[in-house]
C-alpha cells in the first residue's frame, strides 16, 4: 500500500514538475536546427514527453521490486518496455529528451535528442533512397533481437561441442523462432518507416533503436568483461533488457550518463550490505533505474554539464573502451586478491 500511495503521487508531482513547475530555458539565438526537427507546441511537447517518463518510470518500478524480490528481472516487463519506447519515439519524437530551446521568430522551440546531438543531424542518416541510416537501424534491431535468443555457450569441453550444443538450443528452444518472427516484422516496420516516415520521425525511431542497442550493449560488455575476469556471472542478463528499454526511451547519451551513475549508488548500498549482512550479492537493477530517474527529473541540467564530453566525437568511444578494459583489470586484480587472502585462511 505504501508503494502504491508514493508512487501515486510521485507521478503527480512529475507531471506537474515536467508541464507547470519547469524552469524556464534560455532560449538559443543563432541558427535554429531545420524545422522538421522543430515543434513550437510546448504544451503538447511537456505532456507527450511526460507520459514517455511516466510509462518508462513504471516500468522500472516494477522491474525494480520483481528484482529485489526475486533477484532476476524478467523479460515480460523489459521486452514490450522496449517496443512501447520505440513506437513513442517514431510516432512523436518529441517525447525523447530535449536537446536545446531555440527562439524561432517571436515564439519558442524545443529540439529533440538525436543520436547525433549535440551535432546537427547528418543527411547521410536520413531514410530512403540513403541506406546508411536504413543499415543502422537494422543492425541495432538485429543485435537486440539477437541477444534475446536462446543461448548457451561452454567451452569446457572443447570449442567443437560448445557450437554444437550452441545450434541445437537454437533449434529446439520455441523463443528462437518467436525472435525470429519478432524481428522480420520489426524489420519490415523499420524498412517501412525508413520509406515513408517524415525525417523528424524517423530519426526519432534511428534515435530510439541507437539507444535501444547502446544502452544494452553497455551493460553486456560489462557483464561479458566481469564474469571473464571474476569467473563467475558478474550480471545478469536481466539488467542488460532493463537497460536496453531505458536506452529506447532517453537515447544513447542518457543512457552512457546513467551507466556511470548507477555503480555510485550501488557501492554505497553494497557496501552496507555487505558489512551489515555479509552478503556479497545485491540487485543491480534497481540502481539503474534510480540514475535514470535522476537523469530524466534532471536531465536540462546534467545534459548543460555533460555536453562537452559529446563534442569529442571519435574520442569518447574510445575514453569508454579504455574504461572497460581498466575495468576488467581491476575485476582480474580482485579476484587474485580475493584468492590469496582465502588460500592463507
Amino acid at each position: 500500500m505504501l508503494v502504491e500511495i508514493a508512487t501515486g503521487a510521485f507521478f503527480a508531482l512529475l507531471y506537474m514538475y515536467e508541464t507547470e513547475w519547469s524552469v524556464p530555458v534560455v532560449l538559443q539565438a543563432g541558427a535554429a536546427p531545420q524545422a522538421d526537427f522543430l515543434s513550437a507546441n510546448i504544451p503538447l511537447v511537456e505532456h507527450m514527453r511526460c507520459l514517455s517518463h511516466l510509462l518508462v518510470i513504471s516500468l522500472m518500478l516494477v522491474a525494480s521490486l520483481i528484482d529485489v524480490d526475486e533477484k532476476t528481472i524478467p523479460d515480460a516487463v523489459t521486452v514490450p518496455g522496449a517496443l512501447v519506447g520505440l513506437g513513442l519515439a517514431v510516432v512523436y519524437p518529441w517525447s525523447l529528451l530535449p536537446a536545446d530551446h531555440w527562439k524561432v521568430g517571436n515564439a519558442p522551440a524545443v529540439e529533440f535528442l538525436t543520436l547525433a546531438s549535440p551535432g546537427p543531424w547528418p543527411e547521410i542518416l536520413n531514410g530512403l533512397p540513403s541506406v546508411l541510416g536504413l543499415a543502422v537501424a537494422l543492425g541495432c534491431w538485429t543485435l537486440w533481437c539477437g541477444g534475446l535468443m536462446p543461448r548457451r555457450w561452454n567451452t569446457r569441453r572443447g570449442w567443437a561441442v560448445a557450437m554444437r550444443v550452441f545450434w541445437h538450443r537454437l533449434r529446439v528452444e520455441a523463443m528462437t523462432y518467436r525472435m525470429l518472427a519478432t524481428w522480420l516484422v520489426g524489420a519490415a516496420a523499420i524498412a517501412l518507416a525508413a520509406w515513408q516516415a517524415r525525417e523528424a520521425h524517423w530519426a526519432g525511431l534511428l534515435t530510439a533503436l541507437v539507444g535501444l542497442a547502446a544502452g544494452g550493449g553497455l551493460v553486456w560488455i560489462v557483464r561479458v568483461v566481469g564474469t571473464a575476469a571474476l569467473r563467475r556471472e558478474a550480471m545478469g542478463f536481466g539488467d542488460v533488457t532493463l537497460m536496453a528499454m531505458i536506452g529506447a526511451f532517453v537515447g544513447w547519451q542518457a543512457a552512457l550518463v546513467i551507466f556511470f551513475l548507477a555503480p555510485f549508488a550501488g557501492l554505497v548500498i553494497g557496501l552496507l550490505q555487505w558489512v551489515m549482512h555479509g552478503d556479497h550479492e545485491i540487485p543491480y537493477g534497481p540502481f539503474l533505474c534510480l540514475a535514470a530517474l535522476f537523469v530524466i527529473v534532471d536531465w536540462s541540467t546534467i545534459w548543460e554539464r555533460v555536453l562537452p564530453f559529446f563534442e569529442m566525437g571519435w574520442l569518447l568511444p574510445a575514453i569508454l573502451m579504455v574504461c572497460m578494459a581498466l575495468m576488467g583489470g581491476l575485476l582480474f586484480a580482485y579476484r587474485l586478491a580475493s584468492d590469496l587472502v582465502l588460500r592463507d585462511r
